[in-house]
């Protein structure tokens, strides 16, 4: 028998324990310094109390008790006190200061091996406004201080700002929801395509058209029908988005948001940044609208902190006024942050080195475009060309790896690289946590689905008789998301090259693939049934690196003006 932990779960020796044990205490004597006092939730909670409270992140462990309820391994502590809170009546007749420092359980991704995650977190329930903002924002930095990170960014956004916008905006629901679901995912592109959607029809056009290279042909009528959005709304939800930095660009918004009647959010993140500024954090805050999430359940102040040469932050919080009325408690504000031990272990390490500015470059049909862009923006690559068999070149003050374009996103989610570019069909199918940020307009392909000819009428039968169909191909979650939107199941097999083969030897009835001419197609007598995606190659970036290493943000910009000019 092999003893081995489960996957995601590992052993702790004694010199690791006893730093985490000196990290905790730091951590407990910072919080208690401020009035935070100790609370402990259960490890398992009944699912359906934490999906009332909006969002929870997925639980990868479910149970069912001995009455029949079902139960989570909590992925998350904050709407456990909310529940605490509510069912007590807790914070609704003075201000309750509480800490905990809990283990959490995760799904593993892309980003992150873990499932069990040390999460240590402080809320204040009860107390609303600028000034318990600051409060919170500065006991995260005063945490992450004490535990010896010295050198770390918490990014300030606000959701009422985008709100206020949507609200105004005119749009349909769909189209909203789409915004929103944008900047969950920091796909900045697509947002890009949902604004020139909805400027082309306010201006009388085919809101289709304006958006040809939108993700899915036929699960997107958010762009096919934005509704009547004013435009001036619209281009203001977009550059919202690409707005960082300080008191400056907290002037440009409001300059854009003011004539839109929309500046009540920015107002208050105003008053948040000045006096978090003038407690001493300058440098260590940074205005930043793409932090903007979850807003199924933060109301006001969104923060996340980075650390560099860390692939995914280090923790975040925010303003969640209404989360405590989803358990039943009158409407208490509340606001509360966490971060995870072992990201502040990892920044810890990662602080002792420092690495140039280092790009994915793929290999591949898309190699010699990426290296023309990246020599257009300004970038020496010298010998890129004809790098050979080098995996990684150094040009000065930038390192570029050389890698497949479907590896290219996990490189950057990880960390490994800062920014990279791939095919959009490549961060479609790995699905990291990246910033999509801008199209660079070159590699273009469609993913196509596929069927022997004359088949179509054996392939119905199937689908009438069985109740699914058998589909190939090579990129199964592009495909799972294609026919989940059609509302049509099936079994897809798992392909690595050769595709075309599934449906001659009656393997599957159809495929999904690329295709750029569709000669290959037709010299296997396959015929093209629908369109499922156009792709471009995009630039992306790690959203630490975007956040903390300001030539991450100047390469996009310079990307994304070129672009535009083209």
């Amino acid at each position: 028998m092999n003893y081995i932990t489960p996957v995601g779960f590992r052993d702790m020796m004694s010199d690791e324990a006893q730093v985490r044990e000196d990290l905790i205490s730091r951590v407990h004597t910072c919080f208690a310094a401020k009035g935070y006092r100790p609370v402990e939730t259960p490890t398992l909670e009944v699912l359906d109390v934490m999906e009332a409270g909006g969002h929870v992140p997925e639980a990868p462990f479910k149970f069912f008790d001995s009455h029949g309820d079902l139960l989570a391994m909590r992925p998350d502590v904050t709407m456990q006190i909310a529940r605490m809170c509510a069912t007590r009546g807790l914070g609704a007749a003075e201000p309750l200061r509480l800490r905990y420092t809990q283990r959490v359980f995760r799904e593993k991704t892309v980003e992150a091996a873990a499932r069990e995650l040390t999460q240590c977190g402080a809320e204040l329930i009860g107390a609303a406004g600028s000034v318990a903002d600051v409060e919170l924002v500065s006991l995260f930095a005063s945490a992450l201080t004490q535990c010896g990170l010295e050198n770390f960014t918490i990014a300030l956004g606000s959701a009422v700002v985008l709100r206020d916008l949507l609200d105004a905006s005119g749009a349909t629901d769909q189209w909203k929801s789409a915004v929103m679901q944008a900047y969950h995912t920091s796909n900045f592109v697509y947002l890009g395509e949902l604004v020139a959607a909805a400027e082309q029809a306010a201006n009388g056009g085919s809101a289709q058209e304006a958006a040809s290279q939108a993700r899915f042909k036929l699960a997107d009528p958010a762009i096919a029908s934005p509704g009547r959005v004013v435009p001036a709304i619209a281009r203001a939800i977009f550059q919202l988005s690409r707005l960082r930095g300080g008191k400056a660009e907290l002037a440009q918004v409001r300059t854009l948001l003011e004539p839109l009647g929309c500046a009540r959010g920015i107002s208050e993140l105003e008053g948040v940044y000045n006096a978090l500024i003038e407690s001493g954090l300058e440098g260590k805050v940074l205005i930043d609208f793409s932090v903007m999430s979850s807003f199924d359940y933060y109301t006001g102040l969104v923060f996340e902190a980075y650390a560099p040469g860390l692939g995914s932050p280090l923790g975040g919080g925010g303003r969640y006024d209404k989360l405590l009325a989803q358990y039943g408690a009158e409407k208490v504000p509340a606001a509360g942050f966490a971060f995870y031990l072992e990201q502040v272990m990892a920044a810890l390490e990662a602080s002792k080195t420092t690495r140039p500015l280092r790009i994915a470059v793929p290999k591949g049909s898309l190699k010699d475009d990426a290296i023309a862009t990246l020599e257009a923006a300004g970038l020496d690559v010298t010998g890129l060309a004809d790098a050979g068999r080098t995996l990684m070149l150094r040009n000065g003050d930038v390192e570029y790896l050389f890698v497949r374009p479907t590896d290219a996103p996990v490189f950057v989610a990880l960390g490994a690289a800062d920014c990279g570019i791939c095919g959009e069909d490549s961060l479609i199918e790995a699905s990291p946590d990246v910033i999509e940020l801008a199209d660079l307009k070159f590699g273009g392909c469609r993913f196509v689905v596929a069927e022997s000819a004359g088949t179509t009428e054996a392939v119905e039968s199937r689908y009438r008789k069985l109740g699914s169909i058998r589909v190939a191909t090579k990129y199964p979650n592009i495909t799972r998301s294609y026919y989940a939107k059609m509302g049509m199941p099936v079994e897809i097999v798992k392909l690595h090259g050769n595709i075309e083969l599934a449906p001659i030897t009656g393997m599957a009835e159809r495929i999904i693939d690329i295709t750029a001419t569709g000669t290959t197609l037709r010299e296997n007598n396959l015929v093209v049934v629908d369109d499922v995606l156009a792709s471009t190659a995009r630039f992306f970036a790690n959203p630490c690196s975007y956040r903390t290493n300001p030539r991450v943000g100047e390469l996009a910009d310079v990307l994304y003006s070129q672009t535009k000019e083209n």
